[in-house]
């Protein structure tokens, strides 16, 4: 038996490759660390250093800064709900719609998918939409955040080819031991769709978590803003002190507007981020599963 790597073409080539995938990562990583190095700096430093991964000035007033008011604290419990709550109700009405266009008997299913593409290509834009939720009585409610966009077209029609992919034989089976068609998907579908469910699942949340064009648009009561909305208030109000500058100590110095921007950024991104170790197992396997038709 021959080895995998009996040619030197093949070893410059692996040793190519790794050497790419390398830099690409670096290149890739270093932004980011940038980011988290100067969230802890000073502003001089900031302007005498055009890049850096440790910092030599070390300082935690930006975060002092964001964490200074409790507006923060409970904007981030409105992010969290909000992802949550969207992310269940995302994955409910995709997986169902789902599951019922993937089956070939269902009637008018041509036509209900020539719509779901239709909807890809033209959208009514910005003001039909918030005319919709308006007279829906969704205005400065969280169902104007999540319900609007609760199913992606895209995803869709990628979970309703790997629902379409999924051997007959159990579903069969199933139907036969006296399932109901919400069983079969219950019992059989969903258990086998771990791995697709865990990746848009994790887009969902992203899209949930990142958004802030559409509170910023519905919700007028600014004690139910999510995270992304107060920090970026924040960033553009730092220098008429957002933060509760009275409960913080006389001596504080006002950060730097640089280092509060990275500091933002951070904190918007750190929890989010967290969500990826939990699913990684699941994700690069969804991420083709249902890409291809068979």
């Amino acid at each position: 038996m021959h080895s995998r790597h009996d040619t030197l073409g093949e070893r410059v080539f692996d040793v190519a490759n790794y050497l790419f995938l390398t830099i690409f990562a670096c290149v890739t990583v270093l932004p980011f660390v940038y980011i988290v190095a100067g969230s802890f700096t000073t502003e001089a430093e900031l302007a005498a250093r055009d890049f850096f991964i440790i910092p030599k000035d070390y300082s935690i007033a930006a975060y002092q800064y964001i964490f200074s008011s409790s507006t923060i604290f409970r904007s981030i419990g409105v992010s969290i709900f909000i992802t949550v709550v969207g992310t269940i109700t995302n994955l409910a009405f995709t997986l169902t719609m789902a599951y019922s266009l993937s089956r070939k008997d269902l009637m008018g299913r041509n036509t209900i998918m020539n719509l779901v593409i239709f909807s890809m290509l033209f959208s009514g834009g910005m003001i039909p939409t918030y005319l919709v939720v308006k007279e829906l009585g969704m205005i400065d409610s969280y169902a104007a955040v999540i319900l609007p966009g609760a199913i992606s077209a895209f995803n869709l029609i990628v979970i309703k080819n790997f629902f379409q992919n999924l051997p007959p034989g159990l579903e069969e089976s199933a139907r036969i031991d006296g399932c109901t068609e919400l069983g079969v998907l219950w019992r059989i579908v969903l258990p086998l769709s771990k791995p697709i469910i865990a990746t848009f699942g994790l887009f969902y949340a992203v899209g949930h978590w990142n958004n802030f064009f559409s509170a910023l648009l519905y919700l007028n009561d600014h004690l139910k803003w999510p995270l992304q909305v107060v920090l970026r208030e924040m960033v553009m109000l730092s220098q008429l002190a957002v933060g509760d500058m009275s409960n913080m100590d006389p001596n504080f110095v006002r950060p730097p507007d640089q280092a509060v921007k990275m500091a933002v950024i951070v904190v918007g991104t750190v929890p989010i981020l967290m969500l990826y170790p939990f699913l990684q197992k699941h994700f690069a396997k969804g991420m083709l599963l249902g890409s291809i038709k068979g």
